[in-house]
């Protein structure tokens, strides 16, 4: 059975910083792309960040130079480090994991909520 468990989440101040962690289970980790997406109310799910096995990460433009997200294969862990944390960055998160070989093949993580604001 295929689970992405996230963790790390909550309330922070602007300005703040958390870290997101996301570990998988049932899942061969390293032919994987390990992504992180967040969803506010009414709007669709984005992409904030993504890593290749190789480490090739990609960023939206608007968390470049404040999100840093990396993975170890050892641990099948992916995290999502967020510092100068924005109120804009309000959302859910939620981890993914796309098999690199077949894009019509991902699993999703449960969702964790994170809230910046004073």
């Amino acid at each position: 059975q295929v689970q992405l468990v996230e963790s790390g989440g909550g309330l922070v101040q602007p300005g703040g910083s958390l870290r997101l962690s996301c570990t998988t289970f049932g899942i061969p980790f390293t032919t994987y792309t390990m992504g992180w997406y967040r969803q506010t109310p009414g709007k669709q799910r984005e992409l904030v960040a993504s890593i290749a096995s190789g480490r090739t990460a990609i960023y939206v433009d608007s968390v470049k130079g404040r999100f840093t997200i990396s993975r170890d294969n050892n641990k099948d862990t992916v995290l999502l480090q967020m510092v100068s944390l924005k109120p804009e960055d309000t959302a859910v998160y939620y981890c993914n994991a796309q098999y690199a070989l077949d894009s019509s093949l991902h699993y999703w993580g449960q969702g964790i909520q994170v809230t910046v604001s004073s």
